[in-house]
């Protein structure tokens, strides 16, 4: 303990710092100060013109992904109009195949819809045919298709609030307009890759309206209307902008109350602009590091002086010493305290497993429902891969039938696989957990609901990182969770025009599994995970589905949670944390 002699001696030693070093030590200050003002100013303006050129060269790329997907769609129209098979059926009016035909030819060039109208504009075949048979006569892709012997390019404005992007062309025969083709171009799934990549990002049309935009709210407004629709920022935003303002260049505008800069090139079509903006943050990081190096630099030539001017030494070394030795005996009786401690947390964690142990033997009896529940779903993919053998063989195509009968194999495999947790079940946990790749385990179980997928015709979007992503835990259990969620996300789709369901793994301190759908959302979040609460119809849910996957969710050290999206239907996120960080925790 230090008295207050010591005290005393001390102010004194530090109040008798003589002239010369007093004038060095602001000196050093001022140098410090002068110099950091500088090298702000000359780091600031370096680093944002390097971000600004890395942004446009992001923005070439865009423009390019861009230009691909809208000359590929082009030629389709020129090609399809030229098809004796359409030619023919226009002619005669049998349009039996016609649609099978333009799916097939959906599915090698990618686009988003193939409509083929008559010559009266009635949807006579389409990708999706839910569109068979309306009127699109008043609509502008028939009209201008007429108009012209050409091909047309059309924006149009969305219920959704987005925009959809089409080209058609009228099928003549001599002088004759037999129907309109009208193929639909996919561009809206460059928002989200771009959303991976940029802060905000904007395509403009020739008349500067956003037609895509990374922010949904952008859509349709000109760019300036946009910037400006943002929140009143606070009193304490006004001043965190003040201050980066003060620290930084002048920002080229603000998006979400953040100073950003902007970068914008040209897109090759109809005078289109592609416009990106990217925030400050890593300029403003790279300048700290530099600076926060340099005055390092001076604090170490601060700690030298004071060094210099501090040499003499303590009169009090003798009690020093008596306080380091107390230290000492008093560490020694904290090492054997914890290590009395650790023996008594090692007992109470054997009890604890043993009472776990107990716990899982006294539930086998609700484990058999939750086992029976999981057996429906192979068995389903089981009746639909027989009755698609049979229609194999009935074909004479025997190769593709042995096809189905080995994914009946492996779904009787996964069956025996399921059965088996409750042997596992009750014996002490853990033999099952191996380090596992996520996207491999979501592979697997979209592979498994291949028939339901396609019979639903949802569009499955899949976001996977190109690294493996590797959790620890049991392959099965996992692949049983995304099983129970894609199901449920496939029902919440069902009467929802172009329904659709995104797969994303991402990978931060943990790793986080997303399935979201775009239905009609969940009425009651509160007992979504409650057992045998369903919003299903009698005899197509008995409620158990998500409780089993949150439960399992929970013993691989995660969590299962659920919510609605602002833009609309549900998101469920299950939470896993990662390999790496359970191995540094054994270690």
């Amino acid at each position: 303990m230090v008295n207050l002699p010591d005290l005393e001696n001390r102010r004194v030693s530090i109040l008798g710092i003589p002239l010369w070093g007093r004038v060095v030590v602001v000196l050093v200050l001022l140098v410090a100060i002068v110099s950091t003002w500088f090298l702000n100013s000359f780091l600031a303006e370096s680093f944002t013109e390097s971000t600004r050129n890395r942004a446009e060269l992001r923005l070439v790329l865009y423009s390019g992904n861009i230009q691909s997907e809208l000359q590929r769609n082009s030629v389709v129209p020129l090609l399809l109009a030229r098809d004796p098979e359409l030619i023919s059926a226009l002619q005669d009016g049998n349009f039996a195949t016609t649609s099978q035909r333009l799916i097939d030819l959906q599915s090698e060039i990618g686009a988003a819809s193939i409509e083929l109208l008559d010559n009266s504009g009635r949807v006579m075949a389409a990708t999706d045919r839910n569109q068979l048979g309306k009127n699109r006569a008043s609509e502008a892709p028939f009209v201008e298709a007429r108009r012209s012997s050409e091909t047309s390019f059309l924006v149009q404005e969305l219920d959704s609030g987005g925009f959809g992007f089409s080209f058609s062309r009228s099928i003549r025969q001599g002088g004759d307009v037999l129907g309109v083709v009208v193929v639909g171009a996919d561009l809206s799934k460059f928002e989200r890759s771009w959303a991976g990549f940029a802060d905000a990002v904007a395509l403009l049309d020739s008349s500067g309206r956003i037609i895509l935009a990374t922010e949904p709210r952008w859509r349709g407004r000109s760019l300036e209307e946009a910037l400006a629709a943002r929140d009143a920022p606070s009193a304490i935003a006004r001043a965190l902008r003040a201050t980066a303002d003060w620290a930084q260049p002048a920002p080229d505008a603000f998006v979400r109350g953040e100073a950003v800069l902007r970068s914008e090139v040209r897109v090759p079509f109809r005078g289109w602009r592609l416009v990106s903006f990217t925030r400050y943050d890593s300029v403003r990081e790279s300048v700290n590091a530099a600076i926060a190096l340099m005055l390092t630099g001076f604090a170490l030539l601060l700690a030298l002086v004071f060094y210099i001017l501090s040499r003499r030494a303590w009169s009090q070394s003798a009690l020093f010493q008596q306080e380091s030795e107390e230290l000492r005996a008093l560490n020694a009786r904290l090492q054997r305290e914890i290590a009395a401690r650790l023996r008594v947390q090692k007992d109470l964690a054997v009890a604890e497993q043993t009472l776990a142990q107990s716990a899982k033997l006294a539930s086998l009896g609700e484990m058999s429902a939750s086992v029976s529940h999981e057996l429906n779903q192979p068995l389903a993919a089981m009746k639909t891969y027989l009755a698609g053998a049979r229609l194999l063989l009935k074909g004479k195509r025997s190769e593709e039938a042995m096809a189905s009968f080995q994914r009946i194999d492996d779904l009787i495999d996964r069956m025996g696989s399921i059965t088996r947790t409750l042997k596992s079940f009750a014996r002490k946990g853990g033999e099952a957990f191996a380090p596992i790749d996520l996207r491999t385990c979501v592979a697997d179980a979209l592979t498994m609901m291949e028939p339901m997928l396609r019979d639903s015709r949802v569009l499955v979007v899949r976001t996977l990182p190109p690294e493996p992503v590797m959790i620890f835990g049991d392959t099965v259990r996992i692949e049983q969770v995304i099983l129970n969620l894609v199901r449920n996300a496939v029902d919440a789709t069902r009467g929802v025009n172009s329904p659709q369901i995104d797969i994303i793994i991402s990978q931060g301190e943990g790793v986080k599994l997303t399935v979201r759908d775009n239905g009609h959302g969940i009425e009651n979040i509160d007992s979504m995970f409650e057992p045998f609460y369903t919003t299903k119809p009698a005899g197509k849910g008995v409620g158990l589905g998500l409780p089993i996957s949150s439960g399992i969710v929970t013993d691989h050290g995660g969590r299962l949670t659920a919510f609605n999206a602002a833009e609309g239907g549900a998101v469920f996120e299950a939470e896993f944390p990662h390999h790496d960080a359970i191995a540094k925790a054994a270690e």
